[in-house]
């Protein structure tokens, strides 16, 4: 019976630790939404607002980190039980990076507001911040369902931001070239366009956790990856 009852209070402890990690998965995809949102629309004050809203992601970080550690100290998990309690904190780990990214993201837009526009250049960012998105919900249900085919899937799809990514960096080059004037709003775009290629990694990193939580190993490391380019 008292086995019984700590096995309840483990599972009631982690079901609270897993609505914390929904709800900063929540945060982190409106983070990505409304910044990429600011610069396709050039509006400082959501970028502003997204920069605000980092904090709540870095607290509800702080908070399941916290909670992991009281639950393994206090129920001393084993095996199975351990594996998910380990898989959550890196999964925290890695929403509260593309927070950053995301944020980092409308503090560049904040400048490029007032440089020489890019043409077509906010649009396919914004495309490619939704594509990071999309992956990002469906690889949260994969854990949520405890998915493996679904977060199989969504390690697939970052060869798509990959070649999204590559195709930008050449663009802002070939901008660059044809006119100095284009050379810094450029710079600030790569940038945006990299930040939001780690997003794509993060969340395959994620993906990652989510099969090693329901297959007890993690994917192999040679899983398809698009060529990336990068500035010198």
């Amino acid at each position: 019976m008292s086995d019984q009852h700590i096995v309840s209070a483990f599972d009631r402890d982690l079901e609270g630790i897993q609505a914390h990690v929904m709800k900063m998965g929540g945060l982190v995809e409106a983070a990505i939404v409304d910044a990429s949102q600011s610069l396709l629309n050039q509006d400082e004050e959501l970028s502003a607002e997204v920069i605000k809203r980092d904090q709540a992601i870095d607290d509800l970080d702080t908070l399941i980190n916290e909670e992991c550690a009281n639950l393994i100290a206090l129920r001393a998990p084993a095996a199975v039980d351990l594996r998910v309690v380990l898989s959550v904190m890196k999964i925290a780990g890695n929403l509260e990076r593309i927070g950053d990214y995301a944020k980092n993201m409308a503090k560049r837009n904040a400048v490029l507001v007032h440089m020489t526009p890019i043409e077509g250049a906010r649009g396919a960012l914004q495309r490619m911040a939704r594509e990071v998105q999309l992956m990002l919900k469906d690889v949260l249900d994969a854990f949520i369902e405890r998915d493996l085919d679904k977060a199989q899937d969504v390690l697939e799809r970052d060869r798509d931001v990959d070649q999204m990514y590559n195709a930008l960096f050449r663009e802002f080059l070939t901008f660059m070239m044809e006119d100095p004037r284009h050379i810094t709003p450029c710079m600030h775009l790569h940038f945006i366009a990299k930040n939001t290629e780690r997003m794509g990694d993060h969340v395959t990193s994620i993906a990652e956790q989510v099969i090693y939580l329901v297959s007890g190993s993690l994917p192999e490391e040679n899983r398809p990856k698009a060529t990336r380019y990068e500035a010198e």
